[in-house]
């Protein structure tokens, strides 16, 4: 068996799973009496957007916005990009123009608000007094701190014009159908691209609690504003919310059965460890090594072969400005778990095709890896001691880069034991 070629199969099933053609045809909400606007953000939200025109018969108009390289063709709802994980000027302009496009409607109009994984960064549009700059602050020390994307996203809603359900909240007396492709561990909508159109109950106390047990350093004016009530986000049982709904088109759980589903059609048993893993990479990676190891070596909990299937979303804790993402920190540390074990084979992807801020969506790994960077004349430890994943495993030629996918349901583990 070419263990690559099957680990990238398993990809391609789970990412074949959350197609958005196929799950936004069978989640369409009724037609309105007034105009139809729809909106979205997102690295998979231009893809959402054109399945969206194929299965939608009517009039319709919107903007849609993704990350730089991941626009798809649409006929009548215009695409526009900006910059993920950072947010930048362009996604600053495309929040205002976004929120615009909600404004003064009908309660005969509907809104469709198409969101994945990343609209975050893409939405950009500070509190008042805050400026970008602010924001891009935010986001910099989010990413650093380690935390949960519930407490990033618990955070980011509290600095936001747009966030925390206040795009539903400006699109008011119009009813807003959100449909949700989810990279949230739990899959709970509010959490997904820090919930422009969906109110969470996560409050300031939450979000200062965050700070403080993250030890984030935040710009004065940030805390100032978050300090201040007028931080406070949008309730959930507000009116204006009442009439909306909401729908998870595609998730974690439904991807990594899809994939479980195609393993075993290959003649491999898989097992599901969970959907909604968390935690620090590398720690993780070293956890799933030692269940590798076990199977390998003594045959349990499972029987060999099998396939181990995780899907949630791991965090990282920069200790160093090296090149890499969550995927390749996990790998790496997995691939130190198993160094010199035969019969282990990896990979760790996302399934949005990007890992942190370079062009791999993760990497492969085996026994072999660390003693093959070894001969590269790479310290597979001191590679991740330093968070660069990247450049260890680019130096054995064990990179994924399957490109953008059109969809995110976070992160997909596959471990082949043999």
């Amino acid at each position: 068996m070419d263990s690559k070629r099957f680990l990238t199969s398993i990809f391609d099933a789970a990412v074949a799973a959350a197609d958005p053609e196929k799950t936004i045809r069978s989640h369409l909400p009724a037609k309105p009496k007034g105009r139809t606007i729809v909106i979205g953000a997102g690295k998979g939200a231009a893809q959402m957007a054109a399945a969206f025109e194929n299965v939608w018969d009517g009039p319709v108009d919107g903007l849609i916005v993704t990350r730089y390289g991941y626009s798809a063709p649409t006929r009548h709802l215009e695409v526009v990009e900006a910059s993920h994980p950072v947010p930048d000027a362009a996604g600053l302009e495309a929040a205002k123009r976004v929120m615009a496009k909600v404004s003064g409607l009908t309660e005969d109009d509907l809104v469709i608000a198409l969101v994945c994984g990343g609209g975050s960064a893409l939405l950009a549009a500070p509190a008042t007094g805050l400026t970008l700059a602010d924001e891009i602050a935010v986001n910099e020390a989010l990413l650093a701190s380690g935390a949960p994307i519930s407490a990033m996203n618990t955070i980011r809603k509290h600095v936001s014009t747009i966030k925390g359900g206040r795009l539903a909240a400006a699109a008011w007396p119009a009813k807003v159908v959100s449909l949700v492709v989810s990279d949230i561990p739990g899959d709970d909508p509010a959490l997904v691209a820090s919930g422009p159109t969906v109110p969470s109950t996560g409050s300031r106390a939450d979000a200062l609690k965050a700070i403080e047990t993250y030890a984030m350093k935040l710009p004065a004016a940030v805390m100032a504003h978050i300090n201040s009530p007028a931080a406070d986000a949008p309730d959930p049982k507000d009116k204006r919310f009442a009439r909306n709904e909401v729908q998870i088109i595609a998730s974690a759980a439904v991807s990594l059965e899809a994939a479980a589903a195609e393993a075993k059609r290959q003649g491999i048993e898989a097992v599901i460890l969970s959907d909604s893993l968390e935690g620090e990479a590398r720690e993780v990676g070293s956890v799933h090594a030692a269940i590798a190891r076990e199977i390998a070596t003594r045959n349990r909990p499972f029987k060999k072969p099998v396939l181990l299937l995780s899907g949630g979303e791991t965090t990282v804790t920069l200790r160093a400005k090296g090149k890499g993402g969550r995927n390749s920190e996990f790998l790496l540390a997995f691939a130190i778990g198993i160094d010199g074990h035969d019969g282990i084979e990896a990979l760790a992807a996302d399934t949005d095709g990007i890992d942190g801020s370079e062009d791999n969506a993760g990497a492969f790994a085996n026994g072999s890896t660390v003693a093959r960077m070894r001969a590269a004349g790479v310290d597979a430890k001191a590679m991740l001691a330093g968070n660069n994943a990247w450049t260890a495993f680019n130096s054995v030629g064990d990179l994924f880069v399957p490109g953008p996918t059109g969809t995110n349901v976070n992160d997909l583990r596959a471990i082949l034991i043999r």
